[in-house]
This record gives structure tokens, C-alpha cells and sequence, in this order.
């Protein structure tokens, strides 16, 4: 069964929603973009940071542990879809739900 925080993630994917949290001890903005398990079995999100703090610049593609995820919120704002991949994502290796595939066709 899914955490709490895979749902709230899951969910703002679908309804294309900003969420807030903290991940390694900084905050950060981000759009969820694929969700699923990585490859050791743990809940992982492919988000697109677009604000908050960050080791490196910013705006930047995030490969989140949902477990190390704390005070997640979903909030309504511009949705940030970033910059084309020059490689494949590895970050989710078991998708559940990715906004480019399964949501935007759907419309």
C-alpha cells in the first residue's frame, strides 16, 4: 500500500498541482512529474524543482526519495514542466504514473 506521501504526490501529478516540502533538509517547489519505485523498491518522484533551496542552481530536475520526504503540500500555482531530458530518467525505474504519458492523453 502506497505512503501517505506517495498519494499527495501521485494526486498533485493528476491535477497538474505545485508541491512544497522538505527533502534532505532544504525546502523546496516542485512539479511531480513520474512516480513509481526505484530500483531497490522505494517510493521515488521525478519532480522538477523550480524554487526553494538547493545545493546547486536552479531550476533543476530532482530525483526525490519519498521517504526522506517531510511537511509535503500540495498548492495551487503555474505548473513547471523544465527542460527535455538529454538522457533517459533513472530515478523511476517501475512508473506508476508519468504527467506525459498518462495524464496528457487523457485530455
Amino acid at each position: 500500500m502506497p505512503s501517505p506521501t506517495y498519494a499527495l504526490f501521485r494526486n498533485a501529478i493528476l491535477g497538474e498541482r505545485q508541491v512544497t516540502c522538505v527533502y534532505e533538509g532544504r525546502y523546496r517547489e516542485l512539479c511531480p512529474h513520474i512516480i513509481g519505485t526505484n530500483k531497490r523498491g522505494e517510493e521515488a518522484v521525478l519532480a522538477w524543482q523550480f524554487a526553494g533551496e538547493s545545493s546547486g542552481q536552479l531550476p533543476q530536475w530532482r530525483c526525490l526519495k519519498l521517504a526522506n520526504v517531510s511537511g509535503a503540500r500540495v498548492r495551487d500555482g503555474d505548473w513547471h514542466e523544465g527542460r527535455s531530458h538529454k538522457t533517459s530518467q533513472t530515478c523511476v525505474t517501475n512508473i506508476d504514473l508519468d504527467i506525459n504519458v498518462d495524464v496528457r492523453k487523457v485530455r
